[in-house]
């Protein structure tokens, strides 16, 4: 007995030194001790989690005896797991209580354990610590450990407070459904699974994170999508060596193509809608746990100007908002650039009345129209920012409040004039406009650089500026699919969804940039028809 015990206890020094000597070399668990297999003895298994789990207060040990007779362990993280379904569907059936007349049982396996007596739906044998270690730490796993048996099962008894679904704060919408993505990753493929009810619809798993563990899901169309657009998401999810995943944002910023153009390269989303409509298309979603928001991969400028509410609302309306979006986008870029230059260089081009009042209210201000331009920038940025982070009860009437009180304290001061007010006022209602929020950030950053060559160079700068902006966008891509596609490199039927929205029956081909291998995504039967199909023709009455 007690060469068994110095044994067993060697083997866990043996484990716990290589744990020492790779720590610094960012080995995981997995990669240690996967040659170390489970002891047949419950004491020394219970030694060797006991001390791996010490000072952990949410890990529980439960001791039971079996129908058998031999003693047996459950470890969970209380935390993480549905302590009812561990009573009724662990402990029940496998207690002397579901034996009262004490029958004689014959020793259990764990195989017969697993088929004959526990009630959940998922177990998995596992022979190592390493895999041990693993699905316990998992939200959806319980240990069980019987004696005299050289393994564990693995027992699926999730549970914890999940938030429940709610609309989208995002990328809310008049028509439309009202569901978004919670923290859950499992919640969040449901409510995909209930919109592509498909055997061809495909989840991958990963793990990122050597301390997090983080749960990531890849998810596409297969026969839809392109496999080397797959095959290079795994890749770049793959390389990702990080202590821990937070958020989607740590992913995006880690798989990006270009991580110094402040384009975004990855789109993300709250919407089940949008994710459904990207993997019809052809494209790739990547699920985090722990986050509400799911990449999609690959994207291009044309889908940030795009709202999943244009494709519920008929055509006609849709495009006419579609052009009032893409209005404001230019006014929320060019605005206040413009008006910098042709008030400091080109007062030429305004009407002698326009010149006239403009000319009057900056008298009494001692700044140039660039200063002027700045200070309320920064301060409107500053009161969005304060809005954001204030609470909603009092955060969006402060920074309406703040806006007005400020400005008309600045114009009756003379630090700033009236027009600029007015232009900074219609630069920061147009930011709104736009239905991607990260999009709308790098507008705003970039409305400074050109505020500063239009200040330097007048309509010259502004032109400058643009095409410094446009060759970017021209050489920047999103895994492998050029941004300014379908436009560079032209694609004519790709041009019916991007500065206006064709019907819906109109649309009958896929974009040919993520979809190559399935291009048809309806027949030319979808048109609608002026009559029902097999009545016969109204005659003309005499």
């Amino acid at each position: 007995m007690r060469t068994h015990t110095r044994r067993g206890r060697h083997r866990i020094k043996l484990y716990e030194s290589k744990q020492t000597d790779t720590h610094d070399t960012h080995a995981s668990n997995d990669e240690v001790s996967s040659e170390i297999p489970l002891f047949d003895r419950l004491e020394w298994n219970l030694e060797f989690f006991r001390s791996v789990f010490d000072h952990s207060s949410d890990v529980i040990f439960h001791d039971f005896r079996i129908l058998d007779g031999r003693d047996a362990v459950i470890i969970y993280i209380d935390v993480l797991s549905d302590t009812k379904l561990i009573d009724s569907d662990i402990l029940s059936p496998l207690t002397k209580a579901e034996n009262p007349f004490k029958e004689s049982v014959p020793t259990l396996s764990l195989e017969a354990i697993a088929k004959d007596y526990i009630t959940i739906s998922s177990t998995q044998q596992v022979r190592t610590f390493s895999d041990a270690i693993r699905m316990i730490v998992k939200e959806t796993n319980v240990l069980l450990l019987v004696d005299h048996e050289a393994g564990a099962l693995a027992l699926c008894a999730g549970g914890g407070e999940d938030r429940g679904i709610q609309e989208p704060n995002t990328e809310a919408v008049i028509r439309g459904p009202r569901e978004g993505f919670n923290e859950s990753v499992r919640t969040s493929l449901s409510l995909l699974r209930r919109r592509l009810r498909t055997e061809h619809f495909k989840i991958e798993n990963l793990e990122v994170g050597k301390y997090t563990k983080t749960k990531v899901k890849i998810c596409y169309i297969e026969g839809i999508v392109e496999p080397g657009v797959v095959e290079e998401v795994r890749t770049r999810l793959n390389r990702i060596e990080i202590d821990g995943i937070i958020d989607s944002g740590y992913i995006e910023e880690l798989i990006e193509d270009n991580a110094y153009s402040p384009f975004p390269q990855v789109q993300n989303t709250e919407r089940p809608d949008v994710v459904t409509a990207a993997l019809l298309e052809g494209k790739v979603s990547i699920m985090t746990d722990g986050s509400p928001f799911a990449l999609i991969v690959p994207c291009n400028l044309w889908g940030a100007i795009q709202a999943s509410e244009d494709y519920y609302e008929r055509y006609m309306i849709a495009n006419a908002i579609r052009f009032l979006r893409y209005g404001f986008l230019f006014i929320n870029l060019y605005l206040p650039s413009l008006y910098v230059a042709i008030t400091t260089f080109h007062q030429e081009l305004l009407p002698e009345k326009a010149l006239l009042s403009i000319a009057a209210a900056r008298e009494v201000t001692p700044f140039p129209a660039v200063v002027e331009a700045f200070i309320m920038e920064i301060t409107f940025e500053a009161l969005r920012e304060a809005g954001v982070r204030l609470p909603k009860t009092v955060g969006s009437t402060i920074s309406i409040v703040g806006a007005l009180v400020i400005g008309q304290a600045a114009v009756q001061a003379g630090i700033v004039s009236a027009p600029m007010v007015i232009v900074v006022s219609i630069t920061g209602i147009g930011s709104f406009v736009i239905p991607r929020y990260n999009f709308a950030i790098t507008l705003r950053l970039l409305r400074f650089p050109m505020i500063l060559l239009a200040a330097f160079l007048g309509i010259f700068g502004v032109v400058v500026g643009t095409l410094a902006i446009v060759i970017h966008l021209s050489g920047l891509r999103s895994f492998g699919v050029p941004y300014l596609s379908p436009v560079s490199p032209f694609t004519k039927g790709g041009m019916k969804d991007v500065m206006i929205r064709v019907p819906q029956w109109a649309m009958q081909l896929r974009p040919r940039q993520t979809s190559k291998l399935n291009l048809r995504r309806q027949t030319d039967a979808t048109r609608p028809r002026n009559r029902m199909p097999g009545l016969p023709k109204r005659k003309p009455q005499s």
